[in-house]
């Protein structure tokens, strides 16, 4: 098998290297067959180089920011996304039909998919990546391997076989040993990758991997490595003209994930010594060139923490979600390259002449809930105030206020990404930026990403892929609200209050644009009922234009100076809280109130005193039912009313952000009914499966 491997990558590199000379077809349109986020990120360049968009769009997305941007917008189906974004067919002839010489797919969607690439070469349109032969090279895990180690790239052992019955995937799971990795052959971001910690676990863990797998790149096949604990990921940018050359573009350090999905990386890897990061370069390049690579790649490598011995892991043949670091770093435009290289162009710089300067971050802003296993969401951004961009910060995003964060796609809001001359000053810049990181409306992971980056670990830069099971306690610690954040809650409440008197009296849009703190001719006294990780407070508030008094479930009166600072129509106040003075933004939305603070979001609702008496479990009486821990579809159910469950058998299964969940039974019961049918969306917090009462049946 692997002269045969040998002949091919031979015969690759030498087809590769004697073709004619590509000829050069300038490109005056492209149509992004993609959305969100990096269809913005593409027209912004297209736009820069005076090339024409043409957006694509689902039912949901008609008015979203990626349309309004491009020049040109087309429906292209319904919401899901093998009824919009993956109709390869209708989105060619679309691009045919707007006069665009060349697609971009983007990431994800079609970007990796063999077939849309060659549909594009027979009908004459660029497809900007590489050739499909690279894709399909690169995309099936176990051959990929194989050519690599024909390359001289190293590779970690396994089993990547193609017979992939249960019998033989435990007997070569049985060779390699526990704990192992169960690995989709097909595509990336953690989708279709299980870990079987020991023998028991492994067919749950194959099945689950296979579900998922088929689910988002329509094949079940995986295969089988041995599983390096707590590794470091590292990815080296790669990019490839039509004439042969290829240059790196130093790397990047992308371990600290969960789900095996990354959430924040870096530029360079931190800790690497000069020769390792050639020879990771060196070795990225031979595997681009192996495979006669073209146009923008990564190569993943999974990296030793200890003694820094590095194996390739797999090539994604596409545009990364995280090329803006190496962007930043290089002061390079990738999806300038990618347009200029589609066309025939020769690469813009040799690699003696890419330099890397400062160090860069990126943090992925999610729709999820880390508190509740990193679960994703979906809801309306009824809130959003970004950090001010410059040339040292990017907000990559594609929504605005007001937009939806939809169940059918990624629950991405945006990629933060910041530049400082060393980590060190990288990384307080991208704290500093969470802090001005915004959002209301639904649940996000910007105050873990806070935490996160200022944990005294990761500010060592000891980072490894487990990361953050080994610092979990460290990362979320109870939620403890203090009396200082409770008067501040009752304070944006007093001023968003008086804020709406004025401007319904006078008209102006702010009682204090004329003189702060003007003096009533009345005193305010308001008594609130707030609440906070599940905790009622009782705050009594009195003011009277110069001072407020707060009280805290009856304890002593406290006098604090506030004032409202002007910031638009945003609310921000300046307070004296127990001589220690702040400034802090805050939004009320109805019965939610919502304080950005140093240490991040802070959630109060406002509630009434009947509400007191009347709390009761609604999860379910002890776990009298099952909910749904986020919205999606309900794709399997697996058991029927009448059936006896024990603690921990799986009773359903949700799809969510393409992402696999089993709902499983909390404790040995009689399922009562179901809460839907299979393909039905569900609401989060939705029952799924209800128990019948045992004590009420008894």
């Amino acid at each position: 098998m692997y002269a045969r491997l040998l002949r091919s990558v031979g015969a690759n590199a030498r087809c590769f290297a004697t073709e004619a000379t590509p000829k050069v077809r300038p490109i005056n349109k492209i149509l992004i067959s993609n959305r969100g986020e990096i269809a913005c990120r593409v027209i912004r360049t297209a736009r820069k180089l005076g090339v024409r968009t043409v957006a694509v769009f689902s039912d949901p997305d008609e008015k979203s920011l990626h349309t309004q941007l491009a020049d040109e917008a087309y429906r292209v189906g319904e919401a899901a996304s093998s009824a919009s974004y993956l109709r390869g067919e209708h989105i060619l002839e679309i691009a045919k039909q707007s006069g665009a010489q060349a697609i971009h797919p983007g990431y994800g969607f079609l970007s990796e998919s063999v077939e849309f690439a060659e549909l594009c070469q027979r009908e004459g349109v660029i497809f900007m990546g590489p050739p499909s032969s690279a894709i399909r090279d690169m995309g099936i895990k176990s051959t990929s391997k194989a050519i690599m180690a024909a390359a001289g790239v190293p590779i970690i052992n396994g089993y990547h076989g193609d017979d992939q019955s249960d019998e033989c995937l435990q007997r070569e799971a049985k060779a390699i040993g526990f704990p192992l990795m169960i690995k989709a052959v097909r595509g990336g971001g953690g989708k279709g990758m299980r870990i079987a910690e020991n023998p028991e676990d492994f067919l749950s863990a194959l099945n689950s991997a296979r579900t998922e797998s088929q689910k988002s790149f329509g094949d079940s096949s995986v295969l089988l490595e041995r599983y390096v604990r707590s590794p470091r990921h590292v990815e080296v940018q790669v990019f490839a003209d039509q004439y042969g050359d290829a240059v790196y573009l130093w790397e990047r350090d992308c371990s600290v994930q969960r789900r095996h999905q990354k959430i924040i990386e870096e530029a360079p890897a931190p800790g690497l010594s000069e020769e390792l990061r050639r020879e990771l370069g060196e070795a990225a390049v031979r595997a681009a060139k192996a495979v006669g690579y073209v146009g923008a790649g990564t190569v993943e490598f999974i990296l030793d923490k200890e003694d820094l011995s590095f194996h390739f892991m797999e090539m994604n043949t596409r545009l990364q979600v995280e090329h803006p670091i190496s962007e930043m770093i290089t002061g390079t435009d990738l999806v300038e390259w990618q347009i200029r290289v589609a066309a025939g162009e020769r690469l813009p710089l040799k690699q003696e002449q890419i330099t890397r300067n400062g160090h860069a971050f990126e943090a992925r802003i999610y729709a999820e809930n880390p508190r509740g296993g990193f679960l994703p969401g979906a809801g309306p951004l009824r809130y959003l105030s970004t950090p001010h961009p410059s040339a040292e910060v990017r907000v990559e995003t594609g929504v605005r206020e007001g937009d939806e964060v939809s169940v059918h796609y990624d629950p991405m809001i945006a990629k933060l990404v910041v530049w400082g001359e060393n980590r060190s000053q990288a990384l307080n810049s991208l704290i500093a930026r969470l802090r001005e990181y915004h959002i209301s409306g639904l649940d996000t992971n910007i105050n873990f990403l806070i935490d996160l980056a200022s944990h005294p670990e990761f500010q060592l830069a000891n980072v490894h892929t487990g990361f953050i099971d080994e610092h979990f306690d460290s990362l979320f610690p109870p939620i403890v609200i203090s009396q200082q954040q409770v008067s501040q809650a009752a304070l944006a409440l007093v001023f968003n209050e008086l804020q709406a008197a004025f401007s319904n009296s006078n008209g102006s849009q702010d009682p204090f644009s004329s003189a702060a703190n003007a003096r009533l001719n009345y005193a305010l006294i308001r008594t609130y009922n707030l609440r906070a990780n599940d905790k009622v407070y009782s705050v009594a508030v009195k003011y009277d234009g110069e001072d407020v008094q707060v009280q805290v479930d009856d304890g002593s009166w406290q006098v604090i100076k506030a004032q409202r600072v002007e910031d638009g129509v945003r609310l921000k106040i300046r307070a004296n809280i127990d001589n220690n003075i702040s400034t802090y933004n805050a939004n009320i939305d109805g019965a939610s109130i919502s304080l950005f603070l140093e240490s991040g979001k802070v959630d109060f609702e406002l509630v009434q005193p009947k509400f007191l008496s009347a709390q009761v479990d609604q999860l379910g009486g002890g776990g009298s039912r099952v909910v749904a821990p986020m919205p999606g579809v309900l794709e399997k159910v697996l058991v029927k009313p009448g059936d006896q469950v024990k603690k921990g058998d799986s009773l359903a299964v949700l799809i969510a952000m393409k992402m696999e969940h089993i709902l499983k039974a909390p404790k040995d019961a009689t399922v009562k009914s179901i809460g839907g049918a299979e393909g039905d969306n569900v609401a989060k917090g939705a029952a799924v499966i209800t128990f019948v009462d045992e004590e009420a049946a008894n």
